[in-house]
């Protein structure tokens, strides 16, 4: 059975892209009773269970009890991933690593990923006000901005914060091939599909449910979501299996980058260079960019 992937609710859950993509599990349940109970069995099932969190909610009760839930069940299989995205863009990286779980990597090498695949996650929001906007840095002329009738905002929270008034200025987008999902709330307007997608040269839009938590994220809820990604689970295996792999010198599993994702336990530093005669020691894995192929 493939690693487990668990998210906190289940609005986080999107649709498969084809029939391969195994569902992923929820992750509390609503009682300590039901959540030990099903995690316990998701390790019996699959081996290894990944579960996904907002960074922003690590003091939350969905967070301190998935750590109880591991604490109690004392198991080293079970990783908790701390992921500081928008809830929409936590659940693309979910699908992701859905899609990936079915392929030959290994539970470290698959939960490290995490870190690697976010990175190439351009996640945002279309707002009317940015008056509660706490998650990215916020101009006072902004603020002053979003008392003005008729005004809006395209923020992006992740791979790099930026703001614009829409109108004025464009959005960073990804240079390489993304489908993008689009989460309305209560904001009525087409920029997002009319302009943002035609701006990044997106590959296909599709429309999903706003997250619950959304609009306590963007300080709004008038507000749509947005989030672009790599969908083509060929090219996202090319890009974890393109990092040279690490073996965890605490637990023993593979990763890649700098850090466990099971123990969390980082890459031991680098030695110092080897006198004449000793052996040639290997330099720290970094990720690397897509290659030109994927552009």
């Amino acid at each position: 059975m493939p690693t487990a992937i668990a998210v906190t609710s289940p609005d986080l859950v999107l649709p498969p892209h084809d029939r391969q993509t195994p569902p992923a599990a929820v992750q509390p349940q609503e009682t300590l009773e039901g959540s030990l109970t099903g995690m316990h069995a998701l390790v019996e099932q699959h081996g290894y269970v990944i579960a996904l969190y907002s960074a922003s909610a690590a003091a939350g009760p969905a967070t301190r009890r998935l750590h109880t839930v591991r604490s109690v069940l004392e198991s080293d299989r079970i990783a908790l991933l701390g992921v500081d995205l928008p809830p929409l863009g936590l659940a693309l990286l979910a699908q992701q690593l859905r899609q990936l779980s079915v392929c030959d990597f290994s539970p470290g090498v698959l939960a490290s990923s995490a870190r690697l695949l976010a990175h190439y996650i351009y996640a945002g929001a279309l707002l009317n006000s940015v008056a509660k906007l706490d998650r990215i840095p916020v101009s006072l002329k902004s603020h002053a901005k979003s008392w003005v009738p008729g005004a809006q905002f395209a923020v992006l929270a992740n791979p790099r914060p930026q703001l614009v008034r829409v109108g004025q200025d464009q959005l960073a987008g990804p240079e390489f091939g993304t489908r993008l999902l689009v989460a309305t709330g209560q904001l009525a307007s087409d920029w997002v599909t009319g302009t943002l997608a035609p701006d990044w040269q997106v590959q296909g839009v599709s429309h999903v449910p706003l997250p619950e938590a959304s609009s306590g994220w963007w300080g709004t809820g008038k507000i749509i979501e947005f989030a672009a990604g790599l969908y083509d689970v060929s090219v996202l295996y090319q890009l974890v299996s393109s990092v040279r792999r690490e073996e965890c010198h605490w637990c023993g599993l593979e990763l890649i980058g700098d850090r466990c994702g099971f123990c969390a336990a980082p890459l031991p530093s680098e030695p110092p260079s080897p006198t004449p005669g000793s052996p040639a020691v290997r330099a720290p894995s970094t990720p690397r960019a897509l290659p030109r192929g994927m552009r």
